[in-house]
C-alpha cells in the first residue's frame, strides 16, 4: 500500500470518528482490527476483531456532544504509519472522574496504524 493511500484510508477512518460515524469507522477496518489505548503508560482499553471494536465504538461515541481529532505530522513506513494528533471533544455525560457534562476535553497524542489487506488491521491510540 502507497503512503497516499494509507493516509487517505487513515482520513477516512478520522473523518468517521469525528462525525461520530460508528459505519464510516467499520468500513476503513479489517475483520480482524486490535485496538488499543494507552492513557499516561496504561492501556485503558483493548478489542480484538471488529464485532469488539464496534462495541467500543458504539459505546465511546456516546460519551461525546462531539469530538475532533486533528492530524498534526504523519509518518509511513513499511506496513505501519504513525500519526500526531490533537483532540478536543466536550462531554455529552457526566464521567466517574469528576468531569460533567459540557466540559471540553482537549489532549495531544499519537495514534499507530498497521495496514492488512487494504484496511486498518491494528490502531494504538497513545497519549
Amino acid at each position: 500500500m502507497r503512503d497516499e493511500a494509507k493516509r487517505a484510508l487513515i482520513e477516512r477512518y478520522l473523518a468517521a470518528y469525528n462525525a461520530l460515524d460508528v459505519e464510516g469507522m467499520m468500513e476503513t477496518v479489517h475483520p480482524d482490527v486490535e485496538f488499543s489505548n494507552i492513557a499516561n503508560g496504561e492501556v485503558n482499553a483493548r478489542t480484538s476483531g471488529a464485532e469488539a471494536f464496534r462495541a467500543l465504538a458504539e459505546q465511546s461515541k456516546k460519551l461525546f456532544a462531539s469530538r475532533k481529532l486533528a492530524v498534526t505530522g504523519f509518518e509511513a513506513a513499511g506496513d505501519m504509519a504513525n500519526i500526531s494528533l490533537d483532540f478536543h471533544g466536550v462531554l455529552a455525560v457526566d464521567l466517574p472522574n469528576g468531569l460533567h457534562e459540557g466540559d471540553c476535553i482537549t489532549l495531544s497524542g499519537r495514534s499507530e496504524f498497521v495496514f492488512c489487506d487494504g484496511k486498518l488491521s491494528k490502531i494504538t491510540d497513545i497519549s
